[in-house]
């Protein structure tokens, strides 16, 4: 654990308010979800937002050392956040975005988490569909066996297309200086892959655990991760003996966790949460 991390879960142990951990996904840092955390916290709620292993701080450290972000796995993230998280004095309430939502999914299907929220969540083992706009924002990566191993930063088009796609280019742009970093190739290759490998670190214990409450948020416009995915991870996980629901949200694409319409994103998940008494 960093020493910041370390600092959030000591101030949400001694708050004696619920936690809420917000899990970033690929090409985004924690500092993606300060706003989230602004409106979560003048809610009455504590929040955490840890990294991935070895996150730079910034983004501007992000893209002086990119061979930072190399390697990481899914089994090695999850690892980390896992342990954070076992830290707490309770189950926290987490959200994560994309890759992030995938994590999310693992960390409740751990038993860690009180109830959670996944947002356009990356693919599982056992979610089938693969739409072409998925395989596209994912290009610049699979592309090349040799990027497993590397850190791949999206060019600006590229995350026009994957993430930014239903917002003007001005706040596209604005998107990406303040917030794309290089990500691991490797999380990609183990999610593409994962229906082929029974091994594989990109699946979720859904049956058998208590995992609480889970919502589904998708973008109806995402080409990153498409409805058809969404919507094969929701009816997976429908299969627990837990709430599962899931919500689509009209008009957006993948960057609807930090682009203008954020705070309609955040208050979805809000809703859940005190609905079912958090």
């Amino acid at each position: 654990m960093t020493a910041r991390e370390d600092a959030e879960v000591v101030a949400a142990n001694g708050s004696d308010k619920q936690a809420v951990v917000f899990v970033h996904g690929l090409w985004l840092l924690p500092s993606s979800w300060d706003h989230w955390r602004a409106r979560f916290e003048d809610r009455g709620y504590a929040t955490l937002a840890p990294g991935w292993p070895d996150d730079p701080s910034t983004v501007e450290e992000a893209l002086a050392n990119p061979s930072v972000f190399a390697g990481k796995s899914i089994g090695q993230i999850t690892d980390h956040l896992a342990a954070v998280v076992r830290r707490l004095d309770r189950k926290p309430l987490i959200v994560g975005h994309s890759f992030g939502g995938l994590l999310t999914q693992k960390l409740a299907g751990m038993g860690l988490a009180a109830a959670s929220v996944a947002i356009d969540p990356a693919p599982f083992r056992g979610v089938l569909p693969l739409p072409l706009s998925a395989l596209k924002a994912a290009f610049p990566v699979l592309k090349n066996p040799l990027n497993r191993k590397k850190s791949i930063r999206l060019t600006f088009d590229q995350f026009r297309f994957a993430f930014a796609n239903m917002v003007d280019e001005a706040e596209d742009r604005q998107l990406y200086d303040t917030y794309s970093v290089p990500g691991s190739g490797v999380p990609l290759f183990q999610a593409a892959f994962a229906n082929v490998n029974p091994r594989t670190e990109a699946s979720v214990h859904i049956k058998g655990v208590e995992r609480g409450p889970l919502l589904i948020i998708d973008g109806e416009r995402d080409n990153t991760v498409p409805w058809a995915i969404a919507n094969a991870s929701y009816k997976s996980q429908v299969s627990s003996s837990a709430p599962t629901e899931i919500v689509k949200i009209d008009g957006r694409g993948h960057s609807l966790t930090i682009d203008g319409g954020w705070v309609d994103v955040a208050d979805v998940a809000l809703a859940f949460f005190e609905r079912h008494g958090f």
